[in-house]
């Protein structure tokens, strides 16, 4: 059977994967059968590689699933007390809670297996991480943590729900368009996408000198000169705090005015290491392996000009991923679900929320960790209420 090349390194990282579970879609995506076996192809070693989209990288081979496998997932219906729906520094701490309670949890990761972490190349402010870490290899430490306890990891993508309304009722879902499970409680973990400019320039460097936390990743460019696009709250937000670490700011505007708040475009003002350029885009983001500047231009005179930085943060928003609840749980008006009061639940029983699905103003791996601990406790103390 043929399907992608290896080379001696992929073969190394194949050998010493193992196989938890599988469903139709991560197969004909990250899976190759030889002589029976199942070989695990590691999501992690494709992003820390490749640093492209995992679509992007299989759409140019083709893999061949034997009649056995569609066997294997079947339409059975498998019933189950936890679901954890994505995974992440949110998905994973609920898993890890909820598995210590005797949850039996199953956790279908989605497409990007560990969440946007797994884009992160060093991460030095999560607690435990003396010398730092970076983000695939923190992502992994917390899966191998959250499988200690049996956590049951799979990757595949939910593409249906059929929430119940009722206190006690069971949710239905769908994986992969094939496999059906019913959950007592579902714990969903997201997240939240980033938004990007969508140049090929900028993709091939994320992780790399482009960014979209300034929170996250400002830290690595103190001293350094550097760029954020946006024109509003978050951009302002993320400028002043790079102001403070940073040599310079430039932050370029796509029209000739900001829409951040009066006080947000006033702090800019008054910060004298911000310099912000107006009527301004970025064609290209200059280097090889690393930012080494970007190449801006004026929308009006279409005049450009090189800028030297090291880091180019895009502050253009976040898109949540909840577009599979939509007309199902309550959510505000940009797509983050609605979470009641200080807990995780929504407003449907036995239904969770937790990490940047439900939040839009921290957006840190820790804070998200910290809600799947709730999200898990929440769902375990509504198990307990029903006997």
């Amino acid at each position: 059977m043929t399907g992608l090349r290896y080379t001696p390194k992929m073969i190394a990282h194949l050998r010493s994967a193992k196989i938890h579970s599988f469903c139709k879609k991560a197969i004909n995506l990250m899976f190759i059968i030889q002589d029976k076996s199942l070989i695990k192809l590691s999501y992690i070693f494709i992003v820390k590689t490749y640093k492209h989209s995992l679509l992007e990288i299989t759409k140019n081979y083709i893999f061949t699933i034997p009649n056995s496998i569609d066997n294997i997932m079947s339409n059975t219906i498998e019933k189950i007390k936890c679901l954890i729906i994505g995974s992440g520094p949110a998905g994973y701490t609920a898993a890890i809670y909820a598995a210590r309670a005797d949850m039996k949890p199953i956790m279908y990761t989605g497409m990007q297996m560990g969440g946007q972490l797994t884009t992160t190349t060093e991460v030095d402010n999560f607690p435990g991480y003396a010398e730092g870490t970076d983000g695939p290899a923190m992502m992994e430490d917390l899966k191998k943590q959250a499988e200690r306890f049996g956590t049951d990891v799979r990757f595949g993508l939910v593409t249906k729900v059929e929430l119940s309304d009722k206190v006690g009722g069971i949710h239905k879902v769908v994986v992969d368009e094939s496999r059906h499970i019913e959950a007592e409680t579902i714990i969903i973990s997201t997240g939240a996408s980033a938004k990007y400019l969508g140049i090929e320039s900028e993709q091939r460097l994320i992780g790399g000198g482009v960014s979209a936390c300034a929170t996250c990743d400002g830290f690595f460019y103190k001293g350094q000169d550097v760029v954020v696009v946006g024109a509003g709250d978050t951009a302002a937000e993320e400028a002043t705090y790079l102001a403070n670490i940073c040599s310079k700011v430039t932050i370029l505007v796509r029209k000739d005015f900001m829409r951040a708040s009066k006080a947000m475009q006033h702090r800019v003002e008054k910060t004298k290491n911000i310099e912000v350029l107006y009527n301004t885009e970025i064609e290209e983001v200059l280097g090889s392996n690393v930012v080494e500047g970007v190449r801006a231009i004026n929308n009006i005179t279409k005049h450009t000009h090189d800028i030297a930085v090291t880091g180019v943060f895009i502050a253009i928003g976040h898109t949540p991923n909840s577009d599979l609840f939509k007309g199902v749980l309550e959510m505000d008006d940009t797509g983050y679900l609605i979470t009641q009061g200080k807990t995780t639940k929504t407003n449907l029983p036995g239904v969770f929320a937790a990490g940047d699905i439900q939040d839009k103003e921290y957006r840190q791996a820790v804070t998200a960790a910290g809600t799947g601990c709730m999200a898990a406790l929440d769902a375990e103390r509504y198990i307990g209420a029903l006997k």
